[in-house]
Formats: C-alpha cells, structure tokens, sequence
C-alpha cells in the first residue's frame, strides 16, 4: 500500500463532499449523528458553498492510496469564521474527512503530516485545527495521537456544537 498526497484544486470539491458524505454515512452506522447530522451534506447547498468557499481560499490537498483516493483536508491561513484568528501567523486545517473505505490505512495522519511539513516550509511555526468535540472524544484523541495539544473549547451554532481547538508547533 502506497499513500501519495497530491495538491487539489476546485475541481476536486465533489470528491471532497463525496467523502463527506461518506463520513456522515460511517457515523450514522456507528449511532453518532450529533458532529454532522445523519443525512449526507452533498445535497445541502450551504455545505457545498462552505466547501467551495474554503477550496478556493486555501489549498486543497487529497491523499491517494494506491492511486484512489482516500482522504482530504484543505489549508488555510486563518481559522473559520466563528473562532479568531491566531495573535501570530498560521496554518489553519479544514474540511480533513476520508472516505471510510479507507479507515485505518493512514491517509489522514499522513495529510496532518504533509500540512505541518507545508507549513514549517513556509517559515510559520503555528499550525491549528478544530473538530468536534462531543461523544467519545475520538477525534480529539486523533489529534493529540498527531502531536496536536488542546487549546481551546468553543461551542457552535444554535444546537451549541461542542468543538475544540487544537495546536501544532512545527518550527
């Protein structure tokens, strides 16, 4: 098994939803619906505007096991709108899902690999991220298995989504 990571560009926006969709559809099967709901995002036109919004923004990149895709995540230089932006130059990580086919195969851990060489590349030492927080606090642990340390606790939106900042020194 070979993992490649390549940079996307726009035209990968439906295989990012797609993987989306994947995701909620795994998380569905597993009992969890509060991190995105239980029906797939693909066809929520604010979600496809998000995604389209923050791919064109920032850079897009997509890890390939042996050739197929697996995984995404998008960098960035600041965090999404509902959090502040950092007190010193960063790299921030959006919009990270797999598709679920491929759990277990390292095409996520190696993504956060590839964005902390991205940004230790480029000479700024703080890279940060956000995911949900809730239930078994398995994606928070993800995380911290990658070298990410807790930041910050935020809640978000109207059904007061439980998320948590994460932060990577990489200089």
């Amino acid at each position: 098994m070979t993992i490649s990571i390549r940079e996307g560009s726009l035209d990968d926006v439906p295989l990012i939803i797609g993987m989306f969709d994947s995701s909620v559809a795994w998380l569905v099967s597993q009992g969890r619906t509060r991190q995105w709901g239980s029906e797939p995002l693909s066809p929520n036109p604010k979600f496809v505007e998000m995604v389209e919004g923050y791919v064109s923004r920032g850079t897009p990149y997509i890890a390939e096991v042996d050739g197929v895709p697996a995984a995404t995540l998008t960098l960035s230089s600041a965090p999404g709108p509902y959090l502040e932006p950092a007190d010193e130059p960063e790299r921030y990580i959006h919009l990270l899902a797999s598709d679920r086919r491929f759990k277990g195969h390292g095409a996520g851990a190696a993504l956060l690999a590839h964005a902390a060489e991205v940004t230790r590349q480029a000479g700024i030492s703080l890279l940060r991220v956000d995911c949900y927080a809730g239930d078994d606090g398995k994606l928070v642990a993800f995380y911290e298995k990658n070298g990410f340390i807790p930041t910050e606790s935020f809640t978000h939106g109207p059904e007061a989504w439980p998320g948590q900042v994460l932060a990577r020194r990489v200089l």
